[in-house]
């Protein structure tokens, strides 16, 4: 179902959080609020949940304002990273329990409960407790606690965020398996900008209680509104310049690009730099980092204050010290209007 969110604004203690927030999920959109701790995320993920009311504005769902409708009546329902489960419990009570309260026999409730067990992958669970399961089982049992009580919207409070790296990339592939079969709204809360990139049909960037940007994944990489959202995604070089018929002019390179006139940051990231050898090269080495897959090298010009960075992906014959020349590629610089 279609959720749209208009001039949202919320104030804590007299601190304003949101700032007239405009957002519209489309049904069945997968969606990512990003950006740093302290930006927001989490109070707007719960001002849509009813946990926290806002000051001003609307929130719809299908059309329809919730905003007098309270929290367990708006058939949203949130996923904190905490869990959250009722430790006096088994799994299957857990799981059960929204439905237990809309009032459903205790066998319907249970027979859902293992279906859902069958769907996050956790069959023979249903009779342990919650302090005889692993952190990641957990998870999996909150998800399913969740899909139990049918949202139209699935809210998620960065549910990965206390996983290993091996649990948090079967517990993304998971919900995302769900969230198709179920076609479910979901909204995900998270800092990690993997995690956005790779789960998002759309990203909300957020900073300082304000959306910058709200682009697909490879918009928002490729093309970001300001060097706030660029820096997050991927850090490099800034080098101020001008754009005058479609040609970058700036005091250390030029190149063409189909861009509108006007003064410009160009961002070089280290994907868009690449290094050679050479005995008359205007750069030097001054630093190779093994990264695991790859090298990083840091390369400063000669008798000037540029700084640059590489990613290697092969052991070439390039060590520390070394002279060597750059070549940009123009399809992977970032220009940002100043």
């Amino acid at each position: 179902m279609e959720l749209e969110l208009k001039n949202i604004s919320v104030t804590l203690s007299k601190k304003e959080i949101l700032k007239s927030i405009n957002l519209r999920v489309e049904d069945g959109e997968f969606i990512s609020l990003l950006g740093a701790s302290g930006c927001g995320k989490s109070t707007l993920l719960k001002t849509i949940a009813g946990i926290i009311k806002q000051r001003e504005g609307s929130i719809l769902l299908g059309g329809k304002a919730l905003d007098k409708v309270p929290p367990h009546k708006r058939r949203t329902v949130i996923v904190f990273q905490d869990f959250r489960l009722f430790p006096h419990m088994t799994v299957a009570e857990n799981i059960s329990f929204p439905l237990k309260m809309l009032g459903l026999h205790k066998d319907k409730c249970r027979e859902r409960a293992v279906e859902l067990l069958k769907k996050v992958k956790l069959e023979g669970f249903k009779d342990r407790h919650v302090d005889e399961i692993s952190g990641g089982q957990k998870q999996r049992v909150v998800l399913a606690r969740a899909l139990a009580a049918e949202p139209v919207v699935l809210l998620l409070d960065e549910p990965f965020s206390s996983l290993d790296i091996n649990l948090r990339k079967d517990m993304r592939e998971l919900v995302l398996d769900l969230q198709k079969e179920y076609k479910i709204t979901t909204i995900l809360v998270t800092h990690d900008k993997e995690e956005a990139l790779t789960m998002s049909d759309r990203i909300a960037f957020m900073h300082n209680g304000e959306i910058l940007q709200y682009d697909t994944p490879e918009n928002i990489f490729k093309n970001p509104v300001n060097t706030i959202v660029a820096d997050y995604f991927a850090e490099g070089t800034y080098i101020s310049g001008e754009i005058k018929g479609n040609r970058f002019i700036s005091r250390f390179f030029n190149v063409d690009i189909n861009r509108d006139d006007g003064k410009y940051k160009c961002l070089i990231r280290p994907s868009a730099l690449k290094v050679n050898k050479a005995e008359d090269g205007k750069f030097q080495v001054v630093a190779k980092i093994y990264q695991g897959d790859n090298y990083l090298l840091k390369i400063n010009k000669i008798n000037s204050s540029l700084k640059l960075e590489s990613i290697l992906n092969e052991p070439l014959d390039i060590k520390e010290g070394d002279k060597v020349s750059i070549e940009l590629d123009k399809d992977k610089l970032i220009f940002i209007p100043e």
